[in-house]
């Protein structure tokens, strides 16, 4: 019989039967298939080597007959030159379970190990939260118009280094997939795309920015960070991820795998920074802020607030940024007196005075020039947010 929508029409199962196949008398392995649910489904079978394969073609209800017979012999066409039409669709359906999501946590967990917490932890934030959007998308649907698409947009609400460094964690991990047998049929797409000129910002805020931003703080995580930030000089995510157990009477103690260089640093904690720290509870806590185990990453939200409040406040802030609280310490560390290499010191750098040969041989740690550094810029700025006069002269050098 040949398969046409007319003589499908009045195929019927006889009594007792739940399953059977009509074969096409023109095309080979051709068939239409019914059910007792009332399901007709079109299918062609083959063989390749001693193996049986099937292929639906889609129900009877859906696809017309002229349809079915085209598909079919297509496939017949395909098979007579050895490929295998069934292992083609297995294989897409493999694809299209490798989401997006599945590969970036499947490649998070693989490199977990050999990065620091806090690489790791960024990298997450890149994949996790910002490329959120292509997160069902299977991987190799992922177009390079997806990722600059996704870059433009972080680049408007993040910044062009941020949406760099996404790129640069998207770039690694399709090149990771790629090297994990992924068929990329555009390959890295993501290296494809237009990388952003990163310009070095020189933003140091003047002491009437700085009261202002310390004023418009709240008594929270984030206001609490950017204190110590002010105070401290150091990271945003160091402290942002500050851990109870990193935290001294005098001092807080980064290990390695915390800070940027990997060197342990020690950061000595003066009467405002102990005061602040005095109003968070550990409760059994790992971290001091935000979530219990991974600490502080709201930014982006309590920034836009924190601008609120200082315009409702009737006042005016250029741009700013909170690593520009730690360009800002240098700089007025330095018009305090406070040696260079003390401030690279007190910021855990590794270049300059302590880079090279001279960072090999070098190994002072300053802790105590660093506590007077760090207790003499404290003095000045609770004096420009208090409104006084210092009491404390800046040192004066050799």
């Amino acid at each position: 019989m040949r398969l046409t929508d007319k003589t499908t029409a009045r195929l019927r199962l006889e009594r007792g039967e739940t399953d059977r196949v009509w074969w096409d008398e023109d095309i080979s392995g051709f068939g239409i298939r019914l059910r007792d649910g009332g399901s007709r489904t079109w299918i062609y079978r083959y063989r390749i080597g001693t193996k049986q394969r099937s292929v639906i073609l889609g129900s009877a209800t859906a696809v017309p007959a002229a349809v079915a017979r085209k598909n079919a012999s297509g496939l017949a066409a395909r098979i007579r030159l050895a490929e295998d039409p069934a292992l083609d669709r297995d294989n897409a359906r493999l694809e299209a379970d490798n989401t997006f999501s599945v590969l970036a946590q499947q490649y998070l967990e693989t490199r977990k190990a050999e990065w620091r917490p806090v690489t790791h932890t960024e990298i997450t934030r890149h994949l996790i939260k910002y490329a959120k959007s292509l997160h069902r998308v299977p991987i190799a649907a992922v177009s390079q118009r997806n990722i600059a698409n996704l870059l433009n947009v972080i680049a408007k609400d993040a910044g062009d280094v941020t949406a760099n460094r996404v790129r640069g964690s998207l770039c690694a991990l399709f090149g990771w997939a790629i090297r994990e047998g992924i068929r990329l049929p555009e390959g890295n797409v993501a290296a494809l795309t237009n990388k952003r000129e990163e310009k070095s910002r020189d933003r140091v805020l003047c002491d009437a920015e700085l009261r202002t931003i310390w004023s418009a703080c709240l008594e929270d995580d984030y206001g609490a960070i950017l204190k110590l930030l002010t105070l401290t000089g150091q990271r945003a995510g160091e402290i942002a991820e500050l851990r109870w157990d990193e935290v001294g009477d005098e001092q807080i103690q980064l290990p390695g795998n915390r800070t940027k260089n990997g060197r342990a640093h020690t950061i000595p904690l003066t009467k405002p920074a102990k005061m602040i720290l005095s109003r968070f509870e550990r409760d059994g806590r790992t971290c001091v802020f935000g979530r219990v185990d991974t600490g502080f990453n709201g930014w982006h939200n309590c920034k836009q607030a924190l601008n609120a409040r200082i315009v409702a406040a009737g006042k005016s802030l250029a741009e700013w940024k909170p690593h520009d609280l730690r360009r800002t310490v240098a700089t007025r560390m330095a018009e305090l007196g406070v040696q260079p290499h003390i401030i690279e010191a007190v910021l855990n750098h590794v270049s300059g005075h302590k880079g090279g040969v001279a960072g090999i041989y070098n190994r002072a740690t300053y802790d105590k020039e660093k506590r007077e550094a760090l207790n003499l810029w404290a003095e000045h700025v609770m004096a420009i947010v208090e409104g006084r006069a210092a009491t404390v002269l800046p040192l004066k050098r050799a």
